[in-house]
């Protein structure tokens, strides 16, 4: 009877783990919707725009995101089957893998929209659209696997951000500029927080596991001084933009000052008690992304 509830037990956190749910990670889509609204509000600004196109790039972007989610966990399938002999791993490694087909189902759906806005607006988002797909395939599947290698911060930044920003703004006006380039630097750096903030909670348990994220390289002190750096960058290029005409107002960021020092006094604490950094980092990159985009439409 021990044994079958040390069973169950086992069963249920793999279970648990890697369930549907959990893995497509519904919290982590504010950042596909801010970050393809960015564009969207800039081109709608700046340039003409196409109603279709923007909800189209708005539902691309979430299964975009939704795809990287699902198949997160897929690097995780050699250790299951080296332990398939215990039915608790064994029907983890199913979920996994049934995970990742469904993750793959997205990005075939993700490229459809992206081939039907390419014949909108011409070959120039082709080429952006596949080294999205690329960037979001490498995350965690070999042989690119950059999540490992400690590169998902600084790549996330460049394929979940400045390029997500700049793809949207060119399905919806069919053009590409300097400026929304700059302008696509706040959020950005905001979504590489994100991910950074993801490593800081998780330091312990993936140093433990030898997963090699940025946080693990360098040490946990440099990475929360990255983390607040990557704050104050956050707030000096809006200012920046603002200060340049590129943004038109400043006072809708205000309101994401306030959720500041909750993640910040979980920067100093033992692992135990750093579990809600992500959550509160996801609330100041929301409630940041959208004044953002309220202080590009004003």
């Amino acid at each position: 009877m021990e044994c079958n509830g040390e069973l169950k037990e086992d069963l249920h956190l793999d279970l648990s783990k890697y369930s549907f749910w959990r893995a497509l990670r519904p919290f982590s889509f504010t950042v596909a919707l801010v970050i393809c609204l960015t564009g969207i509000t800039s081109a709608a600004v700046s340039t003409s725009f196409d109603p279709l196109s923007a909800i189209l790039v708005l539902t691309g972007g979430l299964l975009l995101q939704a795809g990287v989610n699902l198949i997160n966990d897929y690097a995780d399938r050699q250790q299951l089957r080296q332990e398939s002999g215990n039915a608790a791993h064994l029907l983890a490694l199913n979920r996994v893998e049934q995970n990742f087909r469904v993750g793959m189902g997205c990005f075939l759906l993700a490229s459809a929209i992206a081939f039907y806005l390419v014949s909108q607006v011409g070959t120039g988002l082709l080429w952006l659209a596949l080294i999205g797909l690329i960037g979001a395939l490498g995350y965690t599947l070999e042989p690119i696997n950059y999540k490992r290698r400690g590169l998902g911060v600084v790549l996330v930044f460049w394929f979940m951000g400045v390029l997500m920003v700049a793809g949207s703004y060119f399905a919806v006006s069919g053009e590409l500029t300097a400026q929304v380039l700059c302008q696509s630097l706040p959020v950005s750096l905001l979504t590489a927080l994100l991910l950074l903030s993801n490593e800081l909670r998780d330091y312990e348990a993936d140093q433990r596991d030898g997963i090699d994220t940025l946080s693990v390289r360098i040490g946990f002190a440099p990475a929360v001084t990255l983390y607040i750096a990557a704050v104050l960058l956050t707030y000096l290029s809006a200012v920046l933009l603002w200060a340049n005409g590129a943004l038109q107002s400043f006072w809708p960021l205000l309101p994401s000052l306030l959720c500041l020092p909750a993640p910040y006094r979980l920067l100093r604490v033992e692992a135990v008690q750093r579990k809600p950094l992500t959550p509160l980092t996801g609330r100041l990159f929301l409630v940041f992304g959208l004044g953002y985009c309220l202080a590009l439409a004003i």
